[in-house]
């Protein structure tokens, strides 16, 4: 039963991140604006930028863009601070829905990734209570994790958001504006999937009950329940999201996915997960991530800026020089 339960919820997470065009979709009726997440043929012949910093990394997933979350006109006008943020509820409701619908039209080449990533997280269900066995589970252990799994918290990933927002919107940094608005956006739409499956799985987590990790036995509530893990597909989502927006210097994506890594093996260091809730919560977190780039990356952001670009982003309309 546990292992039956384990599949199906793993394929209905690993392939709830993945979006292909409908029939008779074309690039060609996508706005200037809007990021191509796929380049042509044309374009793969020519060399590659992406040694340059203000490169970004291309969605994995074979994700149809859509409205960007900074549009034309907040780059080259300057439409405020709140703007874009008011866009967000309805790109949460597009994304969900994506979400939640994207088992029935999956793209034959994106199944790759729920197939590893799925029998990825079964397998370590399967080997979870040997697992946990291995460890020393001392009080030592649970306390430095405890610590670790800090980095993965609501308190710690909204402010690092905002950072990127805020900082990127005081300093005219579009691309770090960007990755605030794109962060903010995953982890809402992370929080939403995580707690609906969690409602679904109602596994039990190390310490409750008999300690098997039962699934429909969390004596907790469901909501609190242990599959998958919040700390884990939200530490993974805004990983993502970094490393998609910063592929170099490699130091960023490595920075970015080692952290996300520490709270995932915090996590079961403190006894809260098992592996299984871990590596299913990262997967899921990661391909999120890689959705809402994909979807909302702003693609006039890649282009190399001119002088005169540059310029105009510190004139306002009449000739005011910002300070």
């Amino acid at each position: 039963m546990t292992l039956r339960w384990a599949f199906f919820l793993c394929f209905f997470a690993s392939t709830a991140f993945s979006q292909t065009p409908p029939p008779g979709s074309s690039s060609n009726d996508q706005s200037p604006a809007v990021a191509q997440t796929i380049p042509n043929a044309e374009e793969q012949k020519k060399p590659q930028d992406s040694a340059q910093p203000d490169s970004a990394q291309p969605s994995t997933l074979d994700v149809k863009p859509g409205s960007p979350v900074l549009k034309r006109k907040d780059l080259w006008e300057g439409t405020g601070v709140l703007r874009p943020l008011l866009r967000m509820p309805k790109y949460i409701l597009q994304d969900q829905k994506a979400i939640w619908t994207s088992p029935f039209h999956t793209s034959k080449q994106d199944m790759k990734f729920w197939a590893v990533f799925g029998t990825a997280t079964v397998a370590f269900i399967a080997t979870d209570q040997w697992s946990v066995k291995q460890l020393p589970n001392s009080s030592g252990q649970v306390s430095v994790s405890k610590w670790a799994s800090r980095a993965g918290s609501a308190y710690s990933l909204i402010p690092i958001s905002a950072g990127f927002y805020f900082i990127g919107t005081g300093t005219h940094q579009q691309r770090l504006r960007e990755t605030g608005l794109l962060a903010f956006e995953t982890l809402i739409d992370s929080t939403l999937v995580v707690e609906a499956v969690k409602l679904a799985a109602d596994r039990a987590r190390p310490l409750e009950n008999d300690g098997k990790g039962h699934f429909g036995d969390s004596s907790n509530g469901r909501w609190n329940s242990g599959f998958p893990s919040g700390h884990a597909i939200n530490a993974w989502a805004l990983a993502s999201v970094i490393a998609h927006q910063y592929p170099h210097p490699r130091i960023i994506p490595i920075l970015a996915y080692g952290l996300a890594s520490t709270v995932v093996v915090a996590r079961v260091g403190a006894r809260q997960h098992f592996p299984g809730d871990v590596v299913a919560g990262s997967a899921m977190g990661w391909f999120i991530g890689d959705y809402v780039y994909g979807r909302r990356h702003n693609g006039d952001l890649d282009r190399k800026r001119t002088v005169a670009q540059k310029v105009l982003d510190h004139v306002r309309i009449g000739g005011e020089v910002n300070q």
